[in-house]
């Protein structure tokens, strides 16, 4: 039976888990950089410790809400090849480690070609997470857009 660890984290009220060893770092909110003319899932650019990293709104991406910045609010960190990316999220203050068996296929419906980043269903008790694999969010022209804005 393996077990993998998750960071747990919020948008909205739901929750969301991405495997750990994808998370560089997970950082307080800061003061964004907006670039004109950028991608509309992309917030900002952000200086973390002298890099200039760009940063991906979550809830855009997602189709949800407007993000609220608040005390909460977090940055998730994930190094993509040899490029770091920040993503927007309500929270992030958890790790949990779930068994595979408690990890089902996500079902068909929200599941599709352009949902190749959901990788399950995780079940830990009477809570869901839908567990999502950060690097396949972006599409390959997103991927191609956010490094002409760095």
């Amino acid at each position: 039976m393996a077990e993998l660890q998750l960071v747990v984290f919020k948008l909205d009220k739901e929750e969301y888990g991405v495997d750990i060893m994808q998370v560089q770092e997970i950082s307080p909110y800061q003061k964004l950089t907006k670039v004109p003319n950028s991608p509309a899932f992309v917030d900002g650019i952000a200086n973390l410790r002298g890099d200039v990293i760009p940063v991906v709104s979550l809830k855009q991406k997602f189709n949800l809400a407007e993000n609220q910045v608040t005390e909460l609010t977090r940055l998730i960190v994930i190094n993509n090849g040899n490029r770091r990316t920040g993503f927007v999220v309500d929270d992030a203050s958890e790790v949990i480690t779930i068994s595979d068996k408690d990890i089902e296929e996500a079902p068909p419906m929200i599941v599709g070609a352009d949902r190749k980043y959901i990788q399950g269903v995780g079940k830990i008790d009477k809570r869901i997470l839908i567990i999502l694999d950060l690097h396949k969010l972006l599409t390959e022209e997103e991927e191609n857009q956010l490094i002409e804005i760095q």
